[in-house]
């Protein structure tokens, strides 16, 4: 029912794939001059574990992605750890109920039979389960490719009760669903069971907390994310990221990031 998808990822393959499709890649509106323009943010979420031992080298093309971008693209990465491999030998220290939820929304939205790590999801709108990287090079140029709505982070900062606050604004009136997420910059956790037993893990942008804001919400009133596993993320001395999109009918219509730091 959680079975890994077999194979490992290799970050060699993901370079020559970026390599690749950046010879294959689109203007973002299609028209001249178009090339000089700001990159459409392209949001890759990977769902991991740390009781799985197919999931460290797909942490590592997702951490690839985030130091080394995407050709064409403004790339947004989450790193989203579920729970049910907690059970099996090692209680993932950053997984909680809501990844679990979000995946299987996914789930369900693709007709998967059922959740798997590692699983990538670009956009909303394309999901890689296990090792092929040219593949998710692929979805993320597509995505690219695809006109957005710009939206802005404003006025991000945390506020006297332990909250995130922020302001959100779009550049077009639309009735997307809003979603802001806050993600520690990085972490790591030696692993003392389990199937990576012995392993030390390294993550990227690791959710902390999820919450959609629904439509409406990028008029530039002030929202507020907060939580138990927010203000334990604050005590690890890292920056946060304030990561936001926008989502229509299931799709990520637009997105972006900010970093706070400590």
């Amino acid at each position: 029912m959680t079975s890994p998808a077999p194979g490992p990822f290799r970050t060699a393959s993901l370079a020559v794939a970026l390599a690749m499709t950046a010879m294959l890649c689109l203007p973002v509106t299609g028209q001249p001059g178009a090339a000089s323009a700001l990159p459409n943010p392209v949001l890759v979420e990977l769902f991991t574990s740390e009781g799985c031992s197919d999931c460290p080298p797909a942490d590592a093309v997702l951490a690839q992605l985030d130091t080394q971008g995407f050709p064409g693209a403004q790339v947004i990465v989450l790193s989203e750890h579920v729970t049910y491999w907690n059970h099996l030998g090692w209680a993932d220290p950053f997984s909680f109920d809501e990844m679990d939820l979000r995946q299987q929304n996914y789930v369900r939205q693709f007709g998967l039979d059922s959740p798997a790590t590692p699983q990538f999801v670009v956009d909303g709108a394309m999901q890689l389960a296990g090792s092929n990287p040219p593949v998710l090079a692929g979805f993320i140029a597509r995505a690219a490719a695809t006109p957005k709505i710009p939206i802005e982070i404003g006025n991000a900062h945390r506020a006297a009760d332990g909250s995130i606050a922020f302001t959100v604004h779009a550049a077009t009136a639309t009735k997307a669903t809003l979603v802001a997420v806050i993600a520690e910059n990085a972490t790591h956790s030696e692993v003392s069971h389990g199937e990576n037993a012995g392993r030390t893990l390294h993550h990227v942008a690791v959710v902390r907390a999820i919450k959609e804001f629904g439509s409406n919400a990028t008029d530039g009133r002030v929202l507020q994310l907060s939580g138990g596993n927010v203000l334990r993320a604050e005590k690890d001395g890292q920056p946060l990221r304030l990561v936001v999109f926008l989502v229509s009918h299931s799709r990520v219509a637009g997105a972006a990031e900010q970093t706070l730091n400590p």
